[in-house]
């Protein structure tokens, strides 16, 4: 195949995709080995019939549509990454003739990702924040150390919130038993909010061996037919747990760490949060410079590029919602949304994103920012790092065909990067205000982290 570019300009190219006439008859050869069991004609038991005899009755051109569709599945991508060409829309395609022994020719219409000439992007006025790591928030983090290192122990005694509850259950809304609301050796935590409001707090003082009916109405916005019911849980505790802490202390340090002593520890767990927090004040100053930079200069969004965007954005809703054992469409019941609400919703920020890397895509090209090897290895260097693999296996994880949208973002990242480093940066103390909210962000955050290890260690303890 022979890929060429005719015409680029004003966000529009043309250019074409060159196939033998070998490469196009060995295509129609393995569309008909695929299809023939399809056809069935007088005199031959089906499945056998020759090629050319199925030509003879239904035409020449019987398996042309998708030998083409074929060659075009492998064809379009490598020629669009060959030729370097960002498109947004599907192609507007032309076919040379047609038939035995002839090249065949395809020309490609594409819409490409618009550029602009970028304006105002050096010299941004920005702030970053400056945080301090108090002795409240190393506390908190070194809690949160115990807790994960927390022994969960079966004790003789009534279950109190906190505790965990191995229990069976089986639901009935009347005289009715419902679908989905039995399980057996089911572990539950005391006050997690794992289950419907009022479940958990009925178990508070059951003791194991003992039986408990625990009634509770559904919300409003829980799926049909349970939306609204009352319902009854029985329930039998079959064993009470709780959580055992560690002793804050060197062994606990040894114990979790390469420190010796606790105070070692502290003052690590100090220096990383330190070191986390002045990593997220860079990201959030550069965030600003970008927004600023994208306002500054006057860029449509493409319909195509935002509707790409929103699709991505409910790719990754799902794959969250997911570790809660839940879908979209589930989700939107719950909420009593329909899936273009959510599309309406993600509009405004897909619209905002796609005028950034617009904007970011303009910048590379003026400044001819351009990815070395050396950055690609680096890259590949810290995805090692984080996925605790060899570079090469990371290359391989990526595939080579990715390989190019992985440059591009090296050189989105470079960008950005560039405007921060030419921006005028104003390092101010962070408000109270601030630092609560961060605060709140982080604790969402790391909820939502351990809720999602929680619910994979589930899924691969069921799959066992």
């Amino acid at each position: 195949m022979k890929n060429t570019i005719v015409s680029k300009e004003n966000n529009k190219a043309i250019f074409t995709m060159e196939f033998t006439a070998d490469e196009f008859e060995q295509a129609v050869i393995d569309v008909y080995k695929q299809n023939k069991d399809k056809f069935t004609i007088d005199g031959f038991r089906k499945g056998k019939a020759p090629r050319s005899i199925i030509e003879k009755h239904y035409g020449e051109g019987i398996f042309y549509e998708d030998a083409i569709n074929n060659l075009l599945e492998a064809a379009y991508p490598a020629a669009l990454r060959e030729l370097e060409l960002d498109v947004i829309a599907r192609p507007a395609l032309e076919f040379s003739p047609m038939g035995k022994g002839k090249d065949l020719k395809i020309t490609a219409n594409v819409d490409l990702v618009p550029t602009i000439e970028p304006k105002d992007y050096k010299g941004v006025e920005v702030e970053e924040k400056i945080s301090k790591v108090d002795k409240e928030t190393v506390d908190s983090q070194l809690e949160g150390m115990r807790k994960r290192n927390a022994r969960i122990v079966s004790v003789d005694r009534a279950a109190q919130n906190g505790d965990t509850v191995i229990l069976d259950y089986s639901g009935f809304v009347g005289d009715e038993q419902f679908e989905g609301g039995t399980a057996e050796s089911q572990e539950l935590k005391l006050g997690s909010g794992t289950f419907i409001p009022g479940f958990e707090e009925q178990l508070v003082g059951v003791k194991a061996g003992e039986k408990k009916d625990v009634n509770v109405t559904f919300p409003e916005n829980y799926h049909p037919p349970l939306a609204g019911k009352d319902a009854v849980f029985h329930c039998l505790v079959h064993e009470v747990k709780e959580e055992q802490l560690p002793e804050l202390d060197d062994d606990f340090a040894m114990e979790v760490s390469e420190f010796d002593t606790l105070d070692e520890l502290r003052k690590d767990t100090e220096a990383t949060l330190l070191k986390q927090m002045e990593e997220q004040a860079r990201e959030m100053a550069k965030a600003s410079v970008i927004k600023k930079v994208t306002e500054a200069n006057e860029v449509d969004a493409p319909d195509s590029m935002v509707e790409d965007d929103i699709d991505r954005s409910i790719m990754e809703i799902n794959q969250q919602l997911a570790y809660q054992g839940l879908g979209v469409e589930q989700y939107l019941q719950f909420m009593g949304k329909t899936m273009q609400d959510m599309r309406d919703e993600l509009r405004q920020q897909a619209e905002a994103q796609v005028k950034s890397r617009i904007v970011l895509g303009s910048i590379i090209e003026k400044e001819g920012i351009t990815v070395s090897q050396d950055d690609i290895d680096a890259e590949l260097a810290k995805l090692a790092e984080v996925y605790r693999k060899k570079p090469e296996e990371v290359l391989d994880m990526l595939g080579e065909e990715n390989l190019p949208y992985f440059k591009k973002d090296l050189a989105m990242k470079k960008a950005i990067d560039f405007l921060y480093d030419n921006a005028k940066v104003s390092m101010v103390e962070e408000t109270q205000e601030e630092k609560e909210m961060r605060e709140e962000m982080e604790k969402a955050k790391a909820a939502a982290s351990e809720k999602a290890q929680e619910n994979k260690a589930e899924d691969e303890k069921e799959e066992k």
